[in-house]
């Protein structure tokens, strides 16, 4: 088969996928929005005097409590390069009550590459727009698809928010869908986040674990493209947000973040870890590579774990295999570069966890 045949064949069975997937949730939804109803008109009539917007998603938690969300709200997006950061930001969000993120859907930046897919070739586009599947018929069911998917994959709250790291290389595209969602960068020096990478086996589709050289190059093409698009959707929109920053001075910088989603402050977003596993409180997943870090409190002890690891002849080169480093602001020449200063909240972590470590050794 020819590579162009090849390419509409996915591209065709790509499209057949989504469509059956979004019939068969949009059929459910129907079926438990209507036995939901029934439900609470025979227990509560009263309740029948809410009025929820048409169109609107209604999700009921535990305590029977009505959630109403739509693509109007400004739902939060949390993402970045993986391993620079993104699970501990999402930890930090869920610890405060107004917020559920929850685990990687894996399925949103998926749904979101094929949509990218689509849409660079034009000859598949005008093929799709000739069959009636417009680009707005197909914005509708993404945009449906996402909010579902957000709205059901954990316990509502007033706030939704998606940690899919990928999901960020559609930036662009997500804040012509939900125009007023707001969406977190997050940023690491590349050589932390690569070595992490190989470290822990983390696979990527792209990502040659076996070479640093070529983690690094992959790491500045797609932190490249991430932050060009957080700059494109500005600044009242997309927050860049340093892993460094938020592990050294977790306080301001969560002050900053927290203001940036139009969140009151609230000290438990300091102390995520008390918060996991418990009622109402932080879910993690038990194949997310980064979730046996996390349930420690923030501190520094991965910041500088990348130095000595990398080959000498990539360090030679690294103003040139990673030319984002200099743009970001990490000097691409220092090993490690100054971070900065960490609270005093930061060092006494620090302290605890190197003594944790040491018992458990023992």
């Amino acid at each position: 088969m020819r590579p162009a045949s090849k390419q509409r064949l996915a591209i065709w069975c790509g499209l057949a996928t989504l469509v059956a997937v979004l019939m068969i949730y949009l059929g459910q939804r129907a079926l438990d929005c209507e036995g939901q109803l029934l439900s609470d008109w025979g227990l509560q009539n009263h309740s029948l005097g809410s009025h929820f917007g048409q169109g609107d998603l209604v999700v009921y938690d535990t305590a029977r409590r009505s959630f109403q969300y739509n693509d109007k709200l400004p739902l939060i997006f949390v993402g970045g390069v993986p391993r620079s950061g993104t699970t501990l930001m999402r930890a930090m969000l869920d610890a405060h009550p107004h917020v559920r993120c929850g685990e990687e859907t894996r399925v949103i930046p998926r749904l979101l590459g094929m949509q990218q897919s689509w849409n660079k070739s034009a000859r598949e586009r005008t093929r799709l727009q000739e069959a009636g599947v417009t680009d707005e018929v197909l914005d509708s069911a993404i945009r449906a698809f996402i909010l579902e998917v957000m709205a059901k994959h954990g316990e509502p709250a007033p706030r939704l928010c998606n940690k899919d790291p990928f999901s960020l290389k559609s930036t662009t595209y997500l804040s012509r869908l939900f125009p007023n969602a707001k969406f977190l960068l997050m940023l690491r020096d590349g050589r932390a986040a690569v070595h992490s990478m190989i470290s822990r086996k983390v696979t990527i589709a792209g990502f040659d674990l076996n070479s640093y050289r070529d983690c690094l190059t992959k790491w500045n093409r797609a932190v490249e493209s991430m932050f060009e698009q957080c700059r494109l959707v500005g600044r009242s929109r997309c927050l860049p947000v340093r892993y460094e920053q938020l592990v050294l001075q977790p306080r301001s910088t969560l002050q900053r973040v927290l203001a940036f989603l139009q969140l009151p402050w609230h000290q438990a977003v300091l102390h995520h870890e008390a918060l996991i596993g418990k009622a109402g409180g932080i879910s993690l997943s038990k194949v997310e590579r980064s979730t046996d870090q996390v349930v420690l409190p923030v501190n520094m002890e991965a910041l500088s774990r990348w130095v000595g690891h990398i080959p000498s002849d990539v360090v030679r080169d690294m103003p040139e295999v990673a030319p984002m480093l200099a743009r970001l602001g990490y000097d691409p020449r220092a090993n490690p570069p100054n971070y900065g200063q960490p609270d005093p909240l930061v060092v006494e972590n620090t302290r605890k966890v190197r003594h944790l470590v040491v018992s458990v050794s023992y």
